[in-house]
C-alpha cells in the first residue's frame, strides 16, 4: 500500500495557510476531480483524495493532532466515519446542502447500507439541431433515433438468465463493502472498502443472461420525441432521463444542442425581429404605404412624408414569444433610402429646379 501524502501537499497550500485559503484551494480541486465532471479513471482517487485532506485541515481540532503526529495521529484517533462525519458542515458550506458532504461521502466513500444500495447514472448523451426562425415562432415536435444503452429485454435489466436470480453476496452479507481493521500500536487503523467478490453489488449473478452477459443494458436505438417550445435560443436543453440507461440505477439525460439558422430577411434580438425596408428617395419624401413580411404572413405600414434614412417603425407584438413568459417581442422596420447612383439629365435638373425652389 502506498504511503499517503502530505496532506498540505495534496492540497497544494502551506503549513501556515489560513481556514479560508484552504476552503478555496479545495473548491478549485473538487470542482476539477468531481466525478461528474471529470470521467478520467484517476479522478474518483484524486477527489477521494483532496477530500480527505480537506476533512482533516478544515477541522481545527483535527488539523492540530496532524501537524503534531502526522497521519498516524490522524488514522490512529479517528476511523473513515469520524473524519468525515466532523466535516459534513464544512462541505455543505462548499457545494451547498444538495451538492454537500452527504452526496460526496456516499459516492466516494459509500455509508449507511454500503456500496451496493448506491445507484449507478447512466452517462449523459448529446444531440444536436438547428432550427428556424419560424420554429421560433411556433415552437416544433421533434422524433429522433436516438443510439444508447438500453434495458436488455431478455432478462429485463437483472442481468440474469430468464427463470434465475441474483444471490446475496455471503462475503459482505449483501451490503457491497467490507471493513478490514489493522492494529497500529495503541490504536486500531479501520478501512472501508468495495466487496471485491461482487464489485460492491451486494449480490452475484450466477447464470448471466446469454443476450447481455449478465450487464443487464445492450447497445440499441430508442425514440425519442420531445417538443422544442416556442421562443427557444441557442444553447443546451435538458430532456430528463433520456440518455444512458441503467437497470436498477438512475437514467442519464439526453442533452439537446439547439442552435438556430440565420434568417435571410430578419434579425434577432431576444423576443424582438428586425427587418430592413428599402424604400425610394421619392417614396420617402412623399411618403406611402408598403408590405413587409412578418415571420408568419405580411402587414402594411405607412412610410410617412419626409421620413429620414433609418426611421425605425415598430409592429407591436410581430416578434417572438418570449420563452418561460407571456406575450410577444415587437418587429422592428427600418426605412432604408435607397439614393440613385445614376441620374438622366432631365432628372438633374428637376433636382436642381427643387433645390433653387428651397432658397
Amino acid at each position: 500500500m502506498a504511503a499517503k501524502r502530505d496532506y498540505y501537499e495534496v492540497l497544494g497550500v502551506s503549513k501556515t495557510a489560513s481556514s479560508d485559503e484552504i476552503k478555496s484551494q479545495y473548491r478549485k480541486l473538487a470542482l476539477k476531480f468531481h466525478p461528474d465532471r471529470n470521467k478520467s479513471e484517476e479522478a474518483a482517487e484524486h477527489f477521494k483524495e483532496i477530500s480527505e485532506a480537506y476533512a482533516v485541515l478544515s477541522d481545527g481540532e483535527k488539523r492540530k493532532t496532524y501537524d503534531q503526529y502526522g497521519h498516524q495521529g490522524v488514522d490512529g484517533r479517528y476511523s473513515t466515519e469520524d473524519i468525515f462525519g466532523g466535516a459534513g458542515a464544512n462541505f455543505s458550506d462548499i457545494f451547498g446542502r444538495s451538492g454537500g458532504f452527504d452526496s460526496i461521502f456516499e459516492s466516494i466513500f459509500g455509508r449507511g447500507a454500503g456500496f451496493g444500495s448506491q445507484q449507478q447514472r447512466g452517462s449523459d448523451l448529446l444531440y444536436e439541431t438547428s432550427v428556424t426562425l419560424e420554429d421560433v415562432l411556433e415552437g416544433k415536435k421533434m422524433e429522433i433515433d436516438v443510439k444508447k444503452n438500453i434495458e436488455c429485454s431478455t432478462c429485463t435489466g437483472s442481468g440474469c438468465k430468464p427463470g434465475t436470480s441474483q444471490k446475496t453476496c455471503d462475503d459482505c452479507n449483501g451490503q457491497g463493502q467490507v471493513r478490514k481493521s489493522r492494529s497500529m500500536g495503541f490504536a486500531s487503523f479501520v478501512t472501508v472498502e468495495p466487496c471485491s467478490k461482487c464489485r460492491g453489488r451486494g449480490a452475484i449473478i450466477e447464470t448471466p443472461c446469454g443476450d447481455c452477459k449478465g450487464s443487464g443494458k445492450r447497445k440499441g436505438t430508442k425514440k425519442v420525441t420531445f417538443d422544442i417550445p416556442p421562443g427557444i435560443d441557442n444553447g443546451d436543453y435538458t430532456i430528463p432521463n433520456e440518455g444512458d440507461e441503467i437497470p436498477g440505477g438512475i437514467n442519464g439525460d439526453l442533452i439537446v444542442r439547439i442552435r438556430v439558422q440565420p434568417h435571410s430577411n430578419f434579425k434577432r434580438d431576444g423576443a424582438d425581429i428586425f427587418y430592413d425596408q428599402d424604400v425610394s428617395m421619392v417614396d420617402a419624401t412623399l411618403g406611402r404605404e408598403v408590405i413587409v413580411p412578418i415571420l408568419n404572413g405580411t402587414e402594411k405600414i405607412k412610410i410617412e412624408s419626409g421620413s429620414q434614412p433609418n426611421t425605425i417603425i415598430k409592429l407591436k407584438g410581430k416578434g417572438l414569444p418570449r420563452l418561460q413568459s407571456r406575450g410577444r417581442g415587437d418587429q422592428y422596420v427600418r426605412v432604408v433610402v435607397n439614393i440613385p447612383k445614376k441620374l438622366n439629365k432631365h432628372q438633374k435638373n428637376l433636382l436642381e429646379e427643387f433645390e433653387k425652389s428651397q432658397e
